[in-house]
């Protein structure tokens, strides 16, 4: 036996004390801070959708930094920094002091040490990547000039992987440095709001009125991912709380299909621009529509995630996808559900949509007792629960669901009439030769 490599226990001792004093680096001792809202996806979510988490074209941040697959961006960006200080008089000097300022408060928004970068290297990420954000929002925003053959905005392909690389988890960098940067360059003949810029972007891929997007221009977030997920969730949003729901054991609905037959009727919410704002009234569950495209299932996955790391906030878009994903069950469910008008399924096929919220949901921690649709639960089960409209329900279902079925329900109940009818006329003349006070049954006109 070699004993050249053998620790004394004393060694060991000391190896196992400074690795204690050692702070974990993939997932930070402050992680759980409030000031903690960039995460690394668990491998528990990435394994079951390994592409939505990864940026395509743009990195944005510290974990995907100088990533061989992102560099064509990554040299325009200089050139979006060069526009800005040429337009603004700002000295580069200055920007990055202004970031080294607030050093501290960036590393701690990330729950992956960074300290393996330096000081002078944080600040320029920050300034080159906020400054790169800001002058593409002014830009689209046509606050600024955009040159006539950019690239950035001739290539088409090139807007929808932005938009949705910019509001993946792992690619972001804390809010107050786009707001800091945003504050040192104000355009002064075109006063304008960060928020506003932020929502027109986006609105390229999710159209609202301009007058909601008015609303919310004072909202702030803690990153672009977390803003633009505020801006779906108003305050009503977190009141749907029926009293009941604290007495009785919570139930996730049925899919859509199952439903119907209990007389549950799916109808389009169109007085709303918030795709969470759903409501259950007299039987019928009124859910405003959504496009699932590439953008709104990267979204959904991401806000997901953002959700399930950052404890500090709430569970709307969580609580929104597991609804869908328990009335979407099977190719049926979403036939039903785009001929209601709710879903417009651009993502792909009946079956690929299925699975994607079959998969959706795996690994996903969600409390039914603790959501913002959790009276709306309790009102649906009580409803499925009700016996005269759940029986009549599944009569109609059951036997007018298609034209020959309904013929043979018709002739089923005829028959049935006349069944009673002749009854009725053979113990009538019975009842009225012994009981003369009894009133007739029924005028026969002869």
């Amino acid at each position: 036996m070699n004993h050249s490599h053998v620790i004394t226990i004393d060694q060991e001792v000391e190896n196992m004390k400074t690795q204690m004093r050692k702070s974990p680096k993939l997932l930070h001792k402050y992680a759980g801070k409030e000031s903690c809202c960039i995460f690394r996806v668990p491998q528990s979510l990435v394994e079951i959708n390994k592409e939505a988490y990864q940026p395509r074209i743009v990195s944005i941040g510290p974990y995907h930094y100088g990533s061989k697959d992102l560099e064509m961006i990554q040299e325009h960006k200089w050139r979006f920094l060069d526009d800005f200080i040429s337009r603004t008089g700002k000295s580069l000097e200055s920007l990055l002091r202004s970031m080294v300022s607030m050093e501290n408060k960036i590393r701690e928004s990330y729950s992956e040490s960074i300290e393996h970068i330096r000081s002078n290297d944080l600040a320029k990420m920050m300034v080159l990547d906020g400054v790169f954000l800001i002058e593409l929002f002014r830009k689209v925003g046509k606050l600024i000039p955009t040159e006539q053959d950019d690239p950035i905005f001739k290539m088409v392909w090139m807007s929808p992987f932005l938009m949705r690389d910019l509001l993946r988890i792992e690619n972001q960098i804390p809010y107050f440095v786009l707001q800091e940067l945003f504050d040192e360059s104000p355009i002064k003949d075109k006063p304008c709001t960060l928020p506003s810029l932020i929502l027109e972007f986006f609105n390229y891929a999710v159209d609202r009125p301009k007058e909601v997007l008015k609303r919310y221009e004072k909202l702030e977030g803690k990153h672009l991912l977390d803003f633009f997920r505020k801006s779906f969730i108003k305050p009503s949003t977190t009141v749907n709380v029926n009293e009941k729901s604290d007495k009785l054991s919570l139930k996730l609905i049925q899919p859509a299909t199952k439903l119907l037959v209990a007389g549950v009727k799916f109808k389009q919410n169109k007085n709303t621009n918030s795709f969470l704002d759903i409501e259950f009234r007299k039987g019928v569950l009124w859910i405003p529509q959504i496009n699932m495209d590439d953008f709104y299932t990267s979204f959904f996955l991401n806000g997901m995630a953002f959700e399930q790391c950052y404890s500090k906030c709430s569970k709307e878009i969580t609580t929104y996808v597991v609804f869908l994903g328990c009335l979407i069950n099977n190719s049926l469910d979403v036939g039903l559900l785009s001929g209601s008008k709710i879903i417009e399924n651009y993502f792909g096929t009946d079956k690929e949509l299925v699975k994607f919220f079959n998969n959706v949901g795996k690994d996903v921690a969600f409390d039914i007792k603790d959501n913002y649709l959790k009276g709306l639960f309790v009102e649906v089960d009580e409803y499925c629960k009700n016996g005269w409209h759940v029986t009549w329900a599944g009569f109609r279902h059951r036997y007018f669901e298609s034209p020959w079925a309904s013929i043979s329900a018709a002739a089923a109940l005829a028959l049935l009439l006349l069944a009673f009818l002749q009854t009725l006329y053979t113990i009538y003349p019975y009842y009225h030769k012994h009981y003369n006070h009894v009133p007739p049954l029924i005028t026969l006109n002869m």
